[in-house]
């Protein structure tokens, strides 16, 4: 495989924009080089172009239409932290473009911008990533080689989520909003399945050999952004959504998913996952991994004095030596970058495919079936929380089961 640098492109600089290029910074000048950079805002550029300087890099040309970097001959790949209602259109740009596209985590606004983004795909030379870090997470990937090692025996049910109280970044005293905020205010759905989600599709083959079928979701009252906008004298105090969503996906291979969304309320953060196999289960609010014949089972006494089986949770820590998932074993000792670590991951896969063109660990598939959870969920809801069904956005390429050997070693399914 080439280790040439990938010339890259950043469309949107915002506070997104400025983690991952803190994160590129420890990458080599050998992989990868900024060449470019966009934003509509002058200041956001000019701020942009402050933090190169400073650090001794070189200036990257600077545009203020995505269409225009996109045309530029020196940028082969653009990775794209711009608005919920943005990045899919640029994606599909920077494809018609030839580009490979690395694009940031939110749900979809409608289907039919998921079919867009696909074709785009399809019919050019580029590809689409979605930068997922929670993929790259240390834990998401130990279950994902217990699983693949079949410790878990046959995987059954699942769940995920997103559970963080962040009601005072998306209001503020004034009514102003963020987009997110935006979003929360007009929309009842899941809008932010991926985190959870993401993990656990490639734990389930999903577009592999397995795919969602249908999603089925519900939402509770509406008073966590209310209470809090009050709170804080916000003129703007009725949202559209609940506080908490919870959506059931049900899996070709029969596996069941239940997703949940809660940012208005007071709790500890949380992606809420758990994988059950019929050997051995993961929970992450537990920090532990129970597995037949490998954790303890105690034979207990109930008050009526009849024995029962007792069975006791092992800390996740407890599997990493042996069973850490090779890009942990090789990255634990160095683990450089934001969130812990997994935007490096994230980021060197991207850059891997993009530099010897080969197809993206996290692909256009994958993107558009996490994405639609958004979309369905709010249909879903809306409908009296009748079932929807998933399109199948690989016109039935799922029915093919995973390769028998890696792409590369940033593979995340097999």
């Amino acid at each position: 495989m080439s280790t040439r640098p990938v010339k890259l492109g950043v469309i949107g600089l915002g506070p997104r924009a400025e983690t991952l290029l803190a994160t590129l910074r420890n990458f080599p000048q050998e992989e990868c080089r900024v060449t470019a950079v966009c934003d509509i805002a002058p200041e956001r550029i000019e701020k942009i172009l402050g933090i190169f300087a400073a650090n001794g890099l070189p200036a990257p040309k600077s545009y203020t239409a995505h269409r225009a970097l996109l045309a530029d001959p020196e940028v082969e790949a653009v990775l794209i932290p711009t608005s919920w209602n943005s990045h899919l259109a640029i994606a599909a740009d920077a494809m018609k473009a030839g580009k490979y596209a690395g694009i940031e985590v939110g749900g979809a606004s409608s289907v039919d911008e998921l079919w867009q983004l696909v074709r785009n795909a399809e019919s050019f030379g580029g590809a689409c990533m979605m930068l997922e870090n929670c993929c790259y997470g240390r834990n998401e990937l130990l279950v994902a080689n217990l699983v693949r090692q079949g410790l878990f025996g046959e995987i059954v049910h699942c769940s995920c989520g997103y559970e963080h109280d962040i009601a005072y970044e998306l209001v503020d005293k004034n009514g102003c909003m963020c987009e997110r905020g935006l979003h929360n205010l007009k929309r009842n759905g899941d809008l932010y399945p991926t985190h959870g989600l993401g993990p656990i599709s490639k734990i389930l083959d999903i577009n592999r050999g397995n795919r969602f079928l249908s999603i089925c979701s519900f939402a509770s009252k509406a008073r966590g952004f209310k209470r809090y906008a009050e709170s804080v004298g916000s003129p703007v105090t009725d949202f559209a959504m609940g506080d908490v969503v919870t959506s059931v996906i049900r899996c070709a291979r029969g596996e069941t998913i239940t997703l949940t969304h809660g940012i208005s309320l007071p709790r500890p953060y949380s992606r809420d996952c758990r994988v059950q196999g019929t050997k051995g289960i993961w929970l992450e609010d537990a920090r532990g991994i129970f597995i037949e014949g490998v954790s303890q089972t105690k034979t207990e006494i109930d008050v009526a004095g009849n024995p029962y089986f007792s069975h006791v949770w092992d800390p996740v820590e407890k599997f990493y030596d042996k069973y850490d998932h090779p890009l942990w074993q090789e990255f634990r000792n160095n683990p450089v970058g934001g969130h812990g670590g997994m935007d490096t991951l994230s980021l060197s896969a991207f850059l891997d495919a993009a530099r010897n063109r080969t197809p993206p660990p996290i692909d256009v598939y994958d993107c558009a079936a996490w994405m639609a959870v958004t979309a369905l969920s709010e249909s879903s809801i809306a409908s009296g929380s009748l079932p929807v069904p998933f399109p199948d956005f690989t016109d039935g390429k799922w029915i093919s089961p995973p390769p028998a050997a890696k792409i590369s070693k940033w593979d995340l399914n097999v």
